[in-house]
């Protein structure tokens, strides 16, 4: 069974994939693999073998999402990523960044702090929920572009209302109208195809260990080839001015970094192998089926709507139902405490979600008991209401 390749405590009912993943255990034994061979000989790893050895690994990664491996560098997390390219874009007086209210909050405090620096605009284009249909998004989106436009900042999967956003459309219309696309992918690899050479992304960030299942602290950043060489890295180590560089100042700047663990990273070609042994592809259409066919059943127990059209355009392994609480972060905590279920509740402006992520060890069981346990809540506690 699938369920047995991972560490997960069996005691808790496990539906917040989506946060942080979950480390198979054959990925796991292959992370130690790598540590053990740096930490039997630290300085051959670290300085002789670690390029070879991370552009295996962006070569299996570049395939996997179709691109060139000498366009990508790793980072830790995607809000890194996006902290490269905000602290580097070159922003004036006036200069807006077009986005919307749903983005993930570390990346909207992201883009508030460098454009205050700068005395640019970050735009959070508001978003009406529920939504109907791309083509209303898209007309409700553009809505917030102005002359001043100078980039557009959008996720491709949302954090906390877990909805697929039609980014294709959006970089051919942005491309159109001459503006930078800066995409986050955080929960794409891995979850739904990704393909940059069709999506046309100017850049773009991914996590690798969302559900892409590679341990904590791997993920991407991509940069087309002709605007590699604007944006600096955070840290400015050897690969500046490098004494030995290599045909691109890109890898150079942002991967020479002196002692970090890279271990993580050189699990990807090993999450890679491990998805297609295991048909990740069939896996995750199922893990869909089953995060969908849930949705409007606890948003009838709730008195809510689906954020969504419930179908495969605007939702993948993750549904966010609307709930209405005044205190989220103690009905986590009950849901943890006395259910044993590990799930976010999630805020957003005025709105409080509750969102669940189907990975391959859950089953209908494990919505059933959250299920059960809301239940419970609404019939035994004032955390949760089924009207204003």
């Amino acid at each position: 069974m699938l369920k047995d390749l991972f560490n997960l405590n069996p005691n808790i009912t496990f539906l917040n994939f989506g946060s942080y993943g979950a480390c198979p255990k054959p990925i796991m034994e292959d992370l130690r693999k790598w540590q053990m061979e740096m930490e039997s000989e630290p300085v051959q790893f670290i300085k002789f073998r670690n390029g070879e050895n991370l552009r295996k690994s962006r070569t299996a990664l570049a395939d996997y999402i179709h691109c060139n491996a000498d366009d990508l560098v790793y980072v830790p997390n995607p809000t890194y990523a996006i902290n490269i390219i905000a602290k580097s874009l070159a922003l004036n007086p006036g200069d807006e960044i077009l986005s919307t209210d749903i983005e993930y909050g570390a990346m909207d405090r992201t883009w508030n702090y460098y454009c205050k620096k700068s005395g640019a605009k970050f735009v959070r284009q508001e978003i009406y929920l529920p939504i109907i249909s791309k083509e209303m998004f898209l007309l409700n989106f553009w809505k917030g572009f102005t002359e001043n436009t100078k980039a557009i900042f959008i996720s491709q999967i949302t954090s906390t209302t877990g909805l697929k956003l039609p980014v294709k459309e959006i970089c051919e219309e942005a491309k159109r109208r001459g503006l930078l696309t800066i995409v986050d992918g955080a929960h794409v690899p891995g979850h739904v195809p990704l393909d940059l050479r069709e999506l046309q992304a100017d850049i773009y960030t991914g996590a690798c260990h969302k559900w892409m299942m590679t341990p904590k602290g791997s993920s991407f950043l991509y940069v087309k080839k002709e605007l590699q060489n604007q944006f600096d890295p955070l840290v400015i180590s050897w690969g500046y001015e490098s004494d030995a560089p290599s045909k691109s100042q890109f890898l150079d700047y942002h991967e020479q970094q002196g002692t970090r663990d890279f271990t993580a990273f050189l699990t990807i070609p090993k999450s890679i192998e491990f998805m297609k042994e295991n048909n990740w592809t069939a896996v995750a259409k199922q893990c869909a089926e089953l995060a969908q066919s849930n949705y409007s059943r606890f948003c009838e127990l709730l008195h809510t709507l689906p954020l969504c059209p419930i179908n495969n355009d605007f939702l993948g392994q993750m549904c966010s139902i609307p709930i209405r609480t005044s205190k989220p972060e103690q009905l986590k905590s009950l849901l943890y405490d006395k259910y044993k279920i590990e799930i976010p509740v999630m805020v957003q402006g005025d709105n409080v979600f509750l969102r669940y992520s189907i990975q391959a060890f859950n089953s209908q069981q494990d919505l059933d008991t959250l299920y059960k346990a809301l239940e419970d809540i609404l019939r035994t506690s004032d955390l949760l209401v089924t009207n204003n």
